[in-house]
């Protein structure tokens, strides 16, 4: 290995972050006309520092790939099968960012059931001194909530919807080591709760996931939360739903088609729109920085990294 290898940078980092890398690297952002600089420079690049994904042409044009290091923890938008496949290591951001993602999702539970934003508007706008009281919202006291997907950041929500007395039941892929109730089917969960939270991975293996099966049974008193990918929701399917009052409300932090947001959504008063903030904030965008550059640290240190996807387990323990 060079004693300085050649990294490309996909994506803006943090001054915090540009010096860390440059630090070990000679570091090189990718250029617009990538094809026409891939057939050319390819070939010098052992690591990938990525802010969005790598996509296949890139990482194609890249024979002597050795290490991708991906700021935050979904990776749906690598191929990380075809990377482990070719030797290549993926790492991502996992833990730091669990309490702030499950915040959001919690502050959309809020925001729902208690009717903040129609509130607000309610107080701002005058309504409160010429029409009265703002009509009574629902408590999210003693609930029955559904998580579908319950891995790290899952089990921070559940965790936290118990401080309100919820009682939490959850969908996944297979049976955790925790003490909730698990769900082999999702339609089934979704008809015996009262608000629903997505936080499984995104990619084709959940896309639509949720749909209008499992809105129907979530029902017309039902809240939808979604802090995962908007690939997981049927977005067509729910605003149908929201439309049509087959299912109560919903809270929305991410989209299909982002940062395109349906005009439907947008119009409904029963809906929270998010910007795809779940952990956008200062102190948890710097620790998912320093987790990137720790990673490709570990690299140039010993061949290995300190947070593999799943998939690359196998090579970072050779």
């Amino acid at each position: 290995m060079p004693e300085r290898p050649a990294l490309l940078q996909l994506g803006r980092v943090s001054e915090r972050m540009a010096e860390r890398l440059a630090a070990g690297f000679d570091v090189v952002q990718l250029p617009p006309d990538h094809e026409a600089f891939l057939a050319e420079r390819g070939s010098e690049f052992a690591a990938i520092a990525t802010m969005r994904g790598v996509s296949d042409d890139v990482m194609a044009g890249l024979p002597n790939l050795k290490v991708i290091a991906s700021f935050g923890v979904g990776y749906d938008n690598i191929d990380a099968a075809a990377a482990a496949s070719s030797g290549i290591l993926v790492a991502h951001t996992p833990d730091v960012l669990n309490d702030e993602v499950a915040d959001t999702a919690i502050m959309l539970w809020l925001a729902v059931s208690k009717e903040l934003l129609p509130a607000e508007r309610w107080a701002r706008s005058g309504a409160w001194e010429t029409k009265g009281n703002y009509p009574l919202a629902r408590t999210i006291r003693d609930r029955k909530v559904g998580i579908l997907g319950l891995g790290r950041i899952g089990q921070t929500i559940a965790k936290m919807t118990e401080m309100f007395g919820a009682e939490v039941h959850y969908h996944s892929r297979s049976r955790k080591g925790a003490p909730y109730l698990h769900f082999d089917n999702l339609a089934d969960m979704a008809r015996k709760v009262d608000v629903l939270f997505v936080i499984t991975p995104g990619g084709e293996g959940t896309r639509h996931l949720v749909n209008a099966e499992v809105m129907d049974a979530l029902g017309p008193e039902g809240i939808l939360i979604n802090v995962a990918r908007g690939s997981v929701v049927d977005e067509a399917a729910l605003v149908e739903a929201l439309k049509d009052g087959r299912l109560g409300a919903a809270g929305l932090d991410v989209f299909e088609d982002e940062p395109r947001i349906p005009e439907a959504l947008k119009a409904m008063e029963n809906v929270v729109l998010l910007p795809h903030i779940g952990s956008a904030t200062v102190e948890t965008r710097q620790a998912m920085g320093d987790l990137v550059c720790d990673n490709l640290d570990a690299w140039l240190a010993d061949g290995k990294v300190v947070t593999p996807v799943p998939e690359c387990l196998h090579l970072n323990e050779q």
